[in-house]
């Protein structure tokens, strides 16, 4: 017996040992606990000046704190997660709470401006979540506001007004939405851009990091091996509209282009090397290009180094070439403009026009260098331009009456003109003797075939019309009709093109029937231009011998070349004519060029 209780004396500190430790692993939790709050009590003094660290530091990751401790410290998991995962919800009112009297002694300190940033114990996405209900949301300069706006939301506000809440940051859920709110704003901004020419500048503050990613020009002005340091860059040659045009699409991803302002920012977008800034100007001009303005157009699209431009800007002054050269802007093209004007062999007007459009442009010159607009000064103006002018190809009348009187020619130079245009044996003249080409007329046929019967197809001041688009801008120049099914005869029409119910153009004329199932043309005064994808009604009224011809087999669409053309009925038909048969067989129109070259396609000589 006394060996047994040695034995069991022996044993009793192991078994003692493993009943303390079963009890500790079983109460991990309670002895954990215990041991932060005295940690805490002694050693982490600096830590309690933030309730937040406190409690969050008191309460486990997960709420686990045996399974943790049980763990060895490699199977632990991470201890910082975002404090909204963190926090629970008995504490989430002591944040609010203290968010917000800190916010207010902030704003307090600092006279009511922006603070600069929370305690390091709360993160942004944190003020989003806890106290962006709290303040009225700020109005995005770019017009975007938060997917949750506010009822109270403010009203549109001017530039940097959208950051004096002291949380703006929690009210713009994107970053576009936060670059946005620092576009034209002070705040934060480290360069200052001094634009326009003096006594129209305009001070701009901006951000270099936003300007550098949006342009290689800012970014070697800023960033690159010559880099300036400068806090305020001078821009005279810009104006201050098209400059905010361009920074507003560097922050905001937005443009917004008007007719007034459209070739300035193109200059600007150039200037600085944003090129779909500049891509979407050249849209701009293209879309609204119209006889009007080509020609000014053109010398800036030359200036620019837009060759597409420039096509577009040719193939209006091609086909409408005589209100192009009428258009005020024509005389404010530079020399350079004119004389490719001047030479232009596909010019689809008199020479006269020319004559009498570059003495407009030379008399706007001498106005504009304030020396007096005399027959010689003139001349001076136009220089060597003068002689792309080809006085030979005018009528006898057209150069009598106007060139050979207004002294711009020396008398050597009229008498010899003269002489070309009656002598036998011609003298040799410093002008271009041969006539220009022009723009040759293409035809769009929608018929198949055309036929007559005796009882049909009679005209009795009814209306024959036709609706049609096409894919790509054209010029109508008139229609192909048919005639007379019966012999000969004459016609009187009247033929309009309209859009939207509006009269385009339209012309009273005549034409001659020989009887025979031929088309037979009828032409407007001018060009008309027709834009892409919309929807054009062409009518002709005839009033003459009642049988005629008429198609048959009509096309819905028909492809010329690089331009398709759709045919739809019209309600303003009210003599039988629609897609599959009747009048107006025919459209000439001069069509888009391909590589400067005109594109023809069933062409018409007449």
């Amino acid at each position: 017996m006394q060996g047994s209780a040695t034995v069991v004396s022996k044993k009793f500190p192991v078994i003692l040992g493993k009943i303390l430790l079963r009890w500790v692993f079983t109460k991990a939790d309670l002895v954990f606990f215990i041991y932060r709050i005295v940690w805490y009590a002694f050693y982490a003094r600096s830590s309690m000046n933030s309730s937040v660290d406190f409690f969050e530091s008191l309460i486990d990751e997960d709420g686990r704190f045996s399974e943790l401790n049980c763990q060895e410290p490699t199977q632990r998991a991470p201890r910082r997660r975002p404090i909204v995962q963190r926090i629970r919800p008995q504490i989430q009112d002591l944040l609010v709470d203290e968010t917000n009297s800190w916010m207010n002694a902030e704003n307090v300190n600092n006279g009511g401006g922006l603070s600069v940033s929370p305690p390091n114990t709360i993160s942004q996405r944190e003020l989003t979540t806890m106290v962006s209900h709290c303040y009225n949301v700020p109005t995005s300069p770019c017009g975007s506001t938060s997917s949750t706006p506010s009822p109270t939301a403010l009203p549109t506000t001017p530039p940097g007004t959208a950051t004096l809440d002291p949380n703006w940051q929690a009210t713009k859920v994107t970053i576009r939405d936060r670059n946005a709110a620092m576009f034209n704003n002070q705040l934060m901004a480290d360069v200052t851009f001094i634009v326009g020419p003096p006594g129209h500048i305009q001070v701009i503050p901006a951000h270099k990091y936003v300007l550098a990613t949006g342009s290689s020009v800012f970014y070697a002005m800023f960033y690159g091996g010559l880099a300036e340091c400068k806090q305020e860059i001078e821009v005279p040659d810009v104006e201050p509209s098209a400059f905010l045009t361009l920074l507003k699409y560097l922050y905001c991803d937005e443009i917004q282009l008007e007719a007034d302002t459209v070739l300035s920012t193109l200059y600007v977008a150039k200037k600085y090397f944003v090129p779909h800034v500049a891509r979407a100007c050249v849209n701009y001009l293209e879309t609204s290009l119209t006889a009007k303005n080509a020609c000014l157009l053109l010398s800036q699209s030359r200036l620019f180094e837009e060759p597409e431009l420039m096509q577009r800007c040719w193939e209006v002054i091609d086909a409408q070439a005589e209100m192009a050269l009428t258009s005020d802007g024509f005389i404010d093209i530079d020399v350079s403009t004119l004389e490719s004007v001047l030479a232009r062999e596909t010019l689809n007007c008199k020479e006269i026009n020319l004559f009498e459009a570059a003495l407009a442009w030379a008399q706007a010159e001498c106005v504009r260098r304030e020396i007096e607009p005399t027959p010689s000064n003139k001349r001076a103006m136009l220089g060597s331009a003068i002689y792309l002018v080809r006085f030979p190809t005018m009528t006898l009348e057209e150069f009598a009456n106007s060139a050979a009187q207004l002294e711009i020619l020396t008398p050597q130079e009229t008498i010899d003109i003269f002489l070309h245009f009656t002598a036998a044996t011609k003298p040799q003249l410093s002008y271009p003797i041969k006539a220009r080409a022009g723009l040759k007329a293409q035809i769009c046929h929608r018929f198949q075939s055309c036929a007559y019967r005796s009882n049909q197809w009679r005209y009795r001041g009814r209306c024959d019309s036709i609706q049609f688009c096409v894919d790509k801008r054209i010029f109508v120049v008139g229609f192909g009709l048919y005639g007379s099914s019966n012999g000969a005869a004459d016609y009187n029409v009247k033929i309009e093109l309209k859009r939207l119910g509006r009269v385009l153009a339209e012309n009273n004329t005549k034409f001659f029937s020989d009887g025979s199932s031929s088309t037979f043309h009828v032409y407007f005064e001018n060009p008309i231009q027709i834009e892409p994808e919309c929807l054009y009604t062409a009518s002709a009224v005839l009033d003459g011998s009642e049988l005629s011809y008429f198609g048959q087999e009509g096309l819905t669409e028909v492809y010329m070349g690089t331009v398709t053309f759709q045919f739809h009925c019209s309600s303003e038909s009210t003599n039988g004519t629609g897609v599959q048969g009747g009048q107006i067989p025919e459209l000439i129109y001069y069509g888009p060029t391909v590589n400067g070259a005109i594109v023809n396609c069933n062409t018409n000589d007449d």
